[in-house]
């Protein structure tokens, strides 16, 4: 990807996250503007994660493309062939998305983060959303359910049991 495109994407994340905290969008606006950017910039998760912000684009991508299909499949009955085949895609990223979400941890080796599971309101998410904050990219943070993430953060001593508030507590309870 082109740098500039690059830089491009994540001044317009960083736009969208203050227009959402002032209340100028909904999460659902967020993630419907988020998803049309992605889909204007025309542009591909990288194959290859070998740096930190190659991984936190692939992250980002993933996580609005399973966000927007996510709220797409809710449109539809519960046994609609189209709420199916979104729910597919929304797994599929979210598959993505923690693949990536390793990548990242590996390439910080595990060190200067925080890891904890959410206080949450859904009782979908009570125990099992963990945020992980890297202390070197302040905006950056990254949630998972995933158990096998779980398991490589307490194996290198990078996961604390303590239920914490998230640092973006407000969106994370916000249902869209």
């Amino acid at each position: 990807m082109h740098k500039d495109k690059f830089d491009a994407f994540f001044k317009n994340r960083k736009n969208l996250i203050f227009l959402y905290n002032k209340g100028d969008l909904s999460k659902e606006e967020f993630i419907e503007e988020n998803f049309t950017y992605i889909m204007n910039m025309n542009v591909k998760p990288f194959r290859k994660i070998d740096h930190i912000k190659k991984g936190v684009f692939n992250y980002q991508y993933y996580n609005s493309m399973a966000k927007y299909y996510r709220m797409m499949a809710y449109d539809y009955s519960p046994h609609s062939s189209k709420r199916v085949q979104y729910l597919d895609y929304t797994n599929d990223y979210y598959s993505k998305k923690d693949y990536t979400t390793l990548k990242i941890l590996e390439l910080l080796d595990y060190e200067n983060l925080d890891a904890y599971y959410v206080k949450v309101k859904s009782t979908n998410f009570k125990n099992k959303l963990i945020e992980i904050v890297l202390h070197d990219y302040p905006d950056v943070i990254l949630h998972t359910k995933s158990s096998m993430i779980k398991k490589r953060l307490v194996d290198n001593y990078a996961f604390s049991e303590t239920k914490q508030h998230s640092v973006i507590e407000d969106y994370i309870n916000e249902k869209y």
